[in-house]
């Protein structure tokens, strides 16, 4: 299709200037009627290539999405916009669902998202309804090679065969090539056409860290970004829930969210996270949240997740408006014996354990994170990304053959009969009951380590264990073991080099400058409250009005007429007539404020300048002579300065018989604001410097 139609309707309908990587192209295949597999990242674009096309084609666009929640979102979002759409699915009434396949059937909706669970719902109408394209969302659920398997998705490969003319259209943000290979098959795609983006999300921050304290690291870290929303991903219900309280007690406003939950406890809980009236949702990986939202800060890791597909997916809900977000994953052994049962006990348990282990790797590098998360995907880059925690605080190696002795010392004295902790208690010498119990104390390096911290020694096994030297026997309750390689470093010279353990310290200090600085009113900030009274009375999601990045471009730009909104991204045509003058209002009143506070600031300066000038000395001539203004300026600033409560002499210019005589004309002339009345009333035998200077007086002494 012409280029130009194709830009038109992406400025008309959902306000961008110009396309994505890939989605141009993609929407080009599509509309050629060509099926397509596009792998793009979380915030890459996904959605618009298939909503532009369903505008473009003549008949109806059906959207097969994995989450009711998710669906609702785009919906609202595409209504917004001014593009008809509707969703059906368990949720609704049989008379709405009724009402929806009605309305469709007449071409009254362009759009229909629906879950692979309700199809059902549209099979008796299907002979009726022109399908120009169908969309399968979330793609990867089909196979049992990728991270989230969903049997109901196994079921759609007949709709290739219903309808072969069609040309369907599958997506997914992560996919490795055995997860592609299975995704064209069982949806039967006829030679699809494969698109697969950058998978480089450059506005994300990755940092790992050792899961020690991670509790008060979290409290720490939410607390250093007030207002800012976050999902924290648990590995257990249990623990979801009791993160939360421990978050509440803080005062900072978090929730669970688990599929245990009575369902009316879990929609209220991602209502209230959605629409910006709950601050951290704490979630089990498990149950993935289906939301679409845009302002998502930053995303933690409570626990290590299971695949390094499910952590990028997960981290992808984080900065999907494309402005700087962070993530934060917590790294934990228990966590590691945890999910290896759980992977043993499961589908394709070999494969499923060798992701793990790749997802381990990952955690455990020293190297640049982004680069070990697009080779993972095919995509090798040379250069370091500079926004990880490696990248940021390279690792520093020094000579620790001593240390690696005296930890491996202590494994064999122990008989590899112990787990970590309780190598780390031996090697400082704690005087704990388990140690005395086993008479420990009483072994010939008990202590040989008491000079080094706890914290310090659980960090330099662990590297110990990845170096090779050492392993967890996980089916034997987590004892340490040596390995062959042990005997080198014990007995034959051989030199061990480990990193420097960096222990991140929280500033308090510099939380409250954070707190400080959020408390300063900004037009992002006046903006943003605009955006989230519109969002309560239209009953949608804040950032379904407008992005962050929209706000931040309105910020940046300062648009105070149709056309220099109209500019903005994400602003179309819908959106201007809808929100266009509220927004542009605000901004006018942010900017004559400013005007008005700059103002007064200079005009603070000038009084200050009148102020030294006049204690250094300088009469009402010089300082009105030196400042090229009027004396009866610099006098008016000397009458407000003594008012305010400066310490000025002002008996020189009126004696304490003329303020006596000026508080009685007040009084008889019912206090006049003007100084006529005054200077009329003595008959014009008072000056009008007297008058100032003398009423100056009375209002302090008032």
């Amino acid at each position: 299709m012409n280029s130009e139609i194709l830009h038109a309707k992406l400025k008309e309908n959902f306000g961008f200037e110009k396309f994505r990587p890939n989605q141009e192209t993609i929407i080009n295949t599509i509309l050629s009627g060509q099926d397509t597999l596009a792998i793009m990242p979380t915030g890459g674009g996904k959605s618009i290539c298939f909503q532009l096309p369903a505008l473009v084609l003549p008949g109806i666009t059906i959207v097969i999405s994995p989450l009711i929640a998710l669906m609702k979102d785009q919906v609202d979002s595409l209504k917004t916009n001014g593009i008809t759409a509707c969703y059906i699915n368990s949720s609704q009434s049989s008379e709405e669902q009724q009402y929806y396949i009605d309305n469709l059937k007449s071409n009254n909706f362009k759009l229909v998202y629906i879950a692979p669970e309700s199809l059902s719902y549209l099979d008796s109408v299907f002979n009726e309804l022109t399908i120009s394209l169908i969309a399968i969302d979330e793609a990867h659920c089909i196979s049992s090679w990728g991270h989230d398997f969903r049997p109901a998705y196994t079921n759609l490969g007949y709709l290739k065969s219903r309808f072969p003319s069609t040309p369907v259209l599958a997506l997914t943000a992560t996919a490795d090539k055995a997860t592609r290979t299975d995704i064209t098959k069982q949806l039967n795609l006829r030679n699809p056409k494969t698109f697969i983006a950058s998978f480089d999300r450059k506005n994300l921050s990755l940092e790992v860290r050792p899961a020690l304290d991670r509790v008060k690291q979290i409290i720490d870290f939410i607390e250093e970004r007030p207002n800012e929303s976050g999902i924290i991903y648990c590995l257990s219900r249990k623990t979801t829930e009791e993160l939360a309280q421990k978050i509440q007690k803080s005062g900072i406003t978090a929730k669970a969210y688990h599929a245990g939950l009575d369902n009316t406890v879990r929609a209220k809980t991602q209502d209230e996270f959605i629409n910006d009236d709950c601050q951290v949702v704490c979630a089990t990986i498990a149950f993935g949240m289906g939301i679409d939202k845009s302002n998502v800060r930053w995303v933690i890791h409570y626990n290590l997740p299971k695949n390094i597909e499910g952590y990028y997916q997960e981290i992808g809900r984080a900065g999907r408006d494309g402005l700087p977000a962070e993530t934060l994953l917590f790294e934990s052994y228990a966590d590691v014996i945890q999910l290896q049962k759980f992977a043993s006990d499961g589908l394709n348990s070999d494969i499923q354990l060798a992701k793990l282990d790749r997802m381990k790797q990952y955690a455990d590098a020293l190297s640049c994170r982004r680069k070990i998360l697009l080779s993972y995907f095919g995509e090798l880059v040379t250069e370091n990304c500079g926004n990880c925690d490696i990248c940021n605080n390279p690792p520093t190696f020094f000579d620790g053959t001593i240390l690696a002795q005296k930890a491996l010392s202590a494994i064999s004295r122990l008989q590899q009969s112990e787990p970590l902790a309780v190598i780390v208690d031996f090697l400082r010498g704690s005087r704990n009951a388990y140690i005395y119990e086993k008479n420990y104390q009483s072994l010939k390096t008990y202590g040989i380590g008491a000079d080094i911290s706890w914290y310090d020694w659980n960090q330099y096994l662990i590297q110990l264990i990845n170096l090779g030297y050492c392993e967890i026997a996980f089916h034997q309750h987590n004892k340490i073991l040596l390995t062959p390689f042990a005997k080198k470093v014990l007995f034959e010279g051989e030199k061990v080099k480990l990193n420097t353990v960096v222990k991140k310290v929280i500033d308090k200090n510099e939380i409250k400058e954070t707190k400080a600085k959020t408390t300063k009113i900004t037009l992002f900030e006046i903006l943003r409250k605009l955006r989230y009274e519109i969002s309560k009375d239209e009953e949608v999601p804040a950032y379904v009005i407008f992005s962050d990045a929209a706000l931040r471009q309105m910020e940046t730009l300062r648009p105070m007429s149709d056309e220099e909104f109209l500019a903005i991204d994400g602003v179309g045509k819908a959106k201007l007539e809808k929100y266009g003058q509220e927004f542009i209002d605000a901004i006018v009143y942010f900017e004559n404020a400013k005007k008005k506070k700059a103002k007064a600031k200079k005009e603070g300066n000038t009084y200050k300048t009148t102020l030294e000038m006049f204690l250094n000395g300088n009469t009402i001539e010089d300082i009105a002579l030196k400042r090229n203004l009027g004396q009866t300026t610099i006098i008016s600033h000397l009458a407000k300065l003594y008012i305010d409560g400066h310490d000025l002499d002002l008996s020189q210019f009126v004696s304490d018989e003329e303020v006596k005589l000026l508080h009685k004309a007040q009084v008889e002339l019912e206090y006049p604001t003007a100084l006529k009345p005054y200077f009329d009333h003595f008959e014009e035998k008072m000056s009008y410097d007297k008058i100032r200077f003398g009423l100056a007086i009375v209002e302090r002494n008032k």
